[in-house]
């Protein structure tokens, strides 16, 4: 979630100070959590047109009136900047806006699928009572099929105000990430600093796999757009200096003091002080350890700044206490509930954690690369180091759905948690990702008529 820092925070004084806000991740598998996050557009239903944070229109309901309602009908507590209402929060789980005005649900940290899953329910049912009443529908895709970035108003976040102007000096895409894409994303846990290289180089190799597997951002401007997966070819385009793979990652040595050198080196985007942005873009974060930031000239980080800096990194998987799975395209419920299923039961048992590497570990550096750079275009129908790629979805979706089984994690009705898997093993028996079925229903049934996929594929 981004939101304004609030509380205390402590002076950074040492490098060693950012490892181990890094190395402090490390958990027994007991304590070992899932928060799974995820996108969606908020639209009316009166046009399909996207919605202001305040609309004009006394039939039609703004973004903060939706916040308004979550917070007055189910208890949800305001976090305010300035005088807007920007975020959400209850129970360990925050809601927030992207910068288009797309909702985000950040999730609580969850023992099981059973318990994401449930959360997912009820975050859908929340957001469904309060917004048709305001004549608002929300829509789960990895892109926006129909409006253009000018078309789709900024939310009041001065973050966002810093990056957009910034985006447009580093790529030709960077705004249409920010206002016109979503995600569906799973942070997970790391026992050691050995076992977060290994589900760190494990995930950012597979990552591109998961893009094709989910891919379901077909159309743009109301047409297709010859992508399976346009969000991830957004990214492509948006900003090398904190987005893409992370090859270091895969040389000796890898570790938390190698990510921090990393980070320290990416460019800052801004600092937040007395109740506002300051945009520092231009400088590193190791000028400002070494206190020569201009705007605030001697002064020393604060925590809250490095953990401000650590959410302005897009790398496809992203450490911070945890690692986050960056890979996929916003979708439908049973989308949202399987990819953490596919990466649980990849990285959450040994066995198949150690399964995946052996089969991604003698893949070289331009094969991970040419994976990346073709899979939003190809998506299941490229290939990988002499092999297709459907067919390694296929062998890794097997492995996610033996992991999830030896996990044993039991519900209400059910033994185990491979039931949130079997979606994805339905699209790879058929061979066909949740894009295919939109185009295939594009040049068909649709007829042509964008307006279909509002009208079918919303929550």
């Amino acid at each position: 979630m981004s939101a304004p820092p609030s509380g205390k925070s402590t002076p950074i004084e040492s490098r060693d100070d950012l490892v181990y806000a890094l190395e402090k991740g490390n958990k027994p598998e007991d304590q070992w959590r899932i928060g799974t996050e995820h996108e969606k557009f908020p639209f009316s239903l009166h046009d399909f047109s996207p919605i202001a944070y305040e609309e004009p229109h006394p039939d039609q309901g703004g973004v903060r009136d939706l916040l308004q309602a979550l917070a007055l009908e189910f208890g949800w507590t305001p976090l305010l900047e300035g005088e807007n209402v920007i975020a959400l929060t209850k129970d360990g789980a925050n809601i927030s806006l992207e910068p288009g005005g797309q909702f985000e649900l950040s999730g609580a940290p969850l023992v099981n699928l059973h318990q994401t899953c449930s959360e997912v329910h009820t975050h859908l049912h929340e957001v469904e009572t309060v917004a048709r009443p305001l004549n608002v529908g929300m829509l789960g895709l990895g892109s926006q099929p129909l409006w253009t970035r000018d078309e789709t108003p900024w939310m009041p976040k001065g973050r966002y105000r810093i990056m957009g102007a910034y985006m447009e000096k580093k790529g030709k895409l960077g705004l249409d990430m920010m206002k016109g894409s979503t995600t569906i994303q799973v942070n997970l846990d790391f026992s050691s600093e050995a076992d977060m290289v290994k589900k760190l180089r494990v995930s950012l190799a597979l990552q591109p796999v998961a893009t094709a597997i989910f891919a379901n951002s077909p159309f743009t401007e109301g047409k297709l757009n010859g992508y399976q997966s346009y969000r991830g070819a957004i990214w492509q385009d948006t900003d090398p200096d904190r987005s893409g793979s992370l090859d270091f990652a895969f040389e000796d040595g890898m570790g938390f003091e190698r990510y921090v050198d990393y980070a320290l080196d990416v460019p800052m985007y801004f600092i937040y002080r007395d109740g506002g942005y300051l945009d520092a873009t231009g400088l590193s974060f190791r000028d400002f350890m070494d206190r020569k930031l201009p705007l605030r000239p001697g002064e020393m980080p604060m925590k809250t700044d490095w953990d401000d800096h650590l959410t302005t990194l897009f790398p496809d998987v992203r450490l911070k206490s945890f690692l986050e799975m960056r890979g996929a395209d916003g979708g439908p419920w049973r989308n949202i509930c399987a990819l953490p299923a596919f990466w649980v039961g990849l990285l959450y048992n040994g066995e198949a954690l150690d399964a995946a590497w052996d089969l991604v570990k003698q893949w070289t550096k331009e094969d991970r690369r040419m994976l990346a750079l073709n899979a939003p275009k190809d998506g299941l129908h490229g290939e990988v180091a002499g092999r297709s790629v459907l067919d390694v979805a296929r062998e890794v979706a097997k492995l996610a759905h033996a992991g999830l089984k030896k996990r044993a994690m039991a519900g209400k009705v059910s033994a185990d948690e491979t039931e949130y898997l079997e979606p994805v093993l339905g699209w790879l028996e058929a061979g066909r990702s949740p894009a295919d079925r939109l185009i295939e229903k594009f040049k068909g049934e649709w007829q042509g008529d964008i307006r279909k996929v509002f009208e079918e594929e919303a929550y």
